[in-house]
């Protein structure tokens, strides 16, 4: 793997230029989405390159917090340390800050809530995915358990930030062990998400034939990327290698759990709103 790439005297951390990357998918996505459902008031409207920059900044900002706080003991050892360490970030604590800023945002702007939610749906959902490609270059520890029948897609990850030499001797498994990508197949999974909440998206625009009202209530597509994304992590973790603390379940599972729950709760309640 490439934990930094150097261009003379210039290091880059592959996770932060992933990062960048996320962040310019998802505008590209939600500028679309904006334009389709008419938020953006022209072709140099700047509106969606607020909503990414904003939300994007306080998401790593909170995701960062919440990954060391899931610490306590290291962190209090090594506040700063722990803080401004180039890696480690927890996807719930990111959802929550920039969730926040999104609120605040759309509330600035006078943009229904909910339907700004159903636009950012999918590119939340592409970013997350081009996000984690950063965790597969760096090799920062997101990888799964070793490979049981020898996938022949098992890799290793000697030289990566966590590399999996040591890695799989604390844990008893042989040195050289492959392990599963499991950025690679949170990707597959984001990128499927992406293409599911879109077409949603698109069925939500579209006018049942003398009506007025929409065929998805607002707040539907928002709804279904909380559950759909619950799914994916919740699963994706049993064969990840983060300790289990609550019920047996690793903490992203606990998050997982929660984001299904506020999904589930949330299409109940715009259903009822708007049947």
């Amino acid at each position: 793997m490439i934990p930094f790439l150097h261009l003379g005297p210039l290091t880059i951390p592959t996770y932060g230029l992933m990062v960048a990357c996320a962040m310019l998918a998802a505008y590209f996505v939600l500028r679309a989405d904006f334009a389709r459902r008419g938020f953006e008031k022209g072709s140099e409207s700047s509106l969606a390159e607020l909503f990414i920059a904003v939300p994007c900044v306080c998401g790593i900002v909170g995701a960062r917090l919440y990954h060391v706080l899931e610490s306590p003991r290291e962190f209090f050892a090594d506040p700063w340390g722990q803080l401004f360490s180039r890696y480690g970030l927890a996807w719930f604590g990111g959802l929550i800050a920039g969730a926040a800023a999104w609120i605040l945002l759309a509330r600035r702007y006078k943009i229904p809530l909910l339907n700004s939610l159903d636009a950012a749906a999918p590119a939340a959902a592409l970013g997350y995915g081009v996000g984690r490609l950063g965790c597969l270059l760096s090799g920062d520890g997101d990888y799964g358990k070793p490979t049981s029948w020898h996938w022949p897609w098992g890799m290793s990850f000697p030289n990566g930030l966590v590399p999996t030499t040591q890695t799989c001797v604390a844990r008893g498994w042989p040195a050289d062990c492959r392990v599963y990508p499991t950025p690679i197949y949170e990707l597959i999974a984001a990128l499927v998400i992406t293409w599911a909440l879109w077409c949603l998206g698109r069925r939500q625009l579209r006018k049942q034939p003398g009506k007025s009202n929409h065929v998805l209530a607002a707040g539907s597509v928002f709804a279904l990327y909380l559950i759909l994304t619950g799914v994916a992590r919740f699963f994706v973790e049993f064969i990840r290698i983060n300790p289990r603390s609550f019920l047996g379940m690793t903490n992203a599972q606990t998050a997982s759990l929660l984001s299904i729950a506020a999904g589930f709760a949330l299409l109940l309640a715009v259903r009822r709103r708007f049947p």
